[in-house]
């Protein structure tokens, strides 16, 4: 039991002496955030090819997978799904607005869906302590979800964006609290 404190107070203390870089690093997230909020547009343009980068990346992946399965059953599930991939990643570079409306969508289904099923779980643990604050939070979710699908497809050019901008600036002020935490 020792040893691991010491392992985490060993590895405290040495990230206690770059506490500047995680100041530094916060502030760049602060001013990345402020462009984002400047310019939502961009941003959501931005975000749709950062996720298009990475589903291309996970085709290309996974078709090299499929080469190396036994079965040619496997082989074209990798492939297919490999393919699919690809196509969806070329897809959002080829036409950002329309991967954007698609993405704002799945968006808003998957905030729906995630918060009425937290508020359902919260629901159903009635005589535990908090079950209140996790029907409040899937409440919230839920109808966040429905204000997104509400103003779809208009609201795809900015909801990306927007939501890029606000985890920008919550990272940045994170990494500051951190950094100052650690030079005290």
């Amino acid at each position: 039991m020792t040893l691991q404190g010491d392992t985490l107070k060993d590895a405290i203390g040495q990230t206690r002496a770059k506490w500047g870089w995680f100041v530094g690093l916060g502030v760049l997230l602060l001013i990345l955030g402020g462009i984002a909020f400047g310019n939502l547009f961009i941003a959501t343009v931005a975000s749709v090819y950062v996720v298009g980068w990475l589903m291309l990346m996970a085709g290309v992946i996974e078709i090299m997978h499929a080469f190396g399965v036994k079965t040619w059953s496997r082989f074209f599930f990798w492939l297919l799904s490999g393919l699919l991939y690809a196509v969806a990643g070329f897809f959002a570079f080829y036409n950002p607005l329309l991967a954007s409306a698609m993405l704002t969508f799945l968006l808003a289904v998957a905030l729906l869906a995630s918060g009425v099923l937290r508020a359902w779980v919260g629901y159903k643990h009635r005589p535990e302590k908090g079950w209140g604050w996790l029907v409040a939070a899937g409440v919230i979710s839920a109808l966040a979800g429905l204000v997104i699908a509400m103003g779809w497809p208009v609201n795809s050019v900015w909801v990306l964006g927007l939501f890029l901008a606000v985890d920008l600036i919550f990272q940045g002020w994170a990494f500051i609290a951190v950094g100052l935490a650690l030079k005290k």
